[in-house]
């Protein structure tokens, strides 16, 4: 698996592993640090086609997950997060490595039928905090990693 920053390119793929709209998932790439998975058969140096796809220029195919995130005051917080299980394992330790080099806490937020993520966070060591805020009145679990 290799993990890149992500680029204006993956925006139709983030979209689609997100569901979300393509031109949120560009802003985001913009906006925030967001890093991608891609499957380890990929040749990370080699030149990127378009047009191949029915996908404007990226292909979900492609990715195998992606994580967003900035940092505020003391603590990074993980603003989105998405793919494989094991995906999402490699993915959050982005965050967190980045974090532990600014001995800064990182926080997320985790809806309850996203097992693949929670998994990801007990593994790195985070501890569930209680619930979180409510997102169009769907439930989170608040979850956070000291330094």
């Amino acid at each position: 698996m290799n993990i890149r920053d992500a680029l204006e390119a993956d925006a139709d793929a983030l979209a689609s592993i997100a569901d979300s709209p393509t031109d949120v998932m560009r802003n985001l790439v913009h906006d925030r640090t967001v890093r991608v998975a891609e499957d380890g058969t990929h040749d990370p140096n080699a030149d990127v086609r378009t047009g191949d796809t029915q996908y404007d220029e990226s292909n979900p195919e492609d990715l195998l997950g992606f994580v967003s995130f900035d940092a505020k005051g003391e603590t990074v917080h993980v603003t989105q997060i998405g793919g494989t299980d094991d995906a999402c394992v490699e993915l959050l330790a982005e965050p967190v490595r980045f974090a532990e080099g600014e001995s800064m806490t990182v926080e997320l937020l985790i809806p309850p039928e996203a097992d693949g993520v929670k998994a990801a966070a007990d593994e790195l060591g985070f501890r569930n905090c209680g619930s979180g805020p409510r997102f169009e009145n769907a439930r989170t679990e608040k979850f956070r990693l000291e330094p």
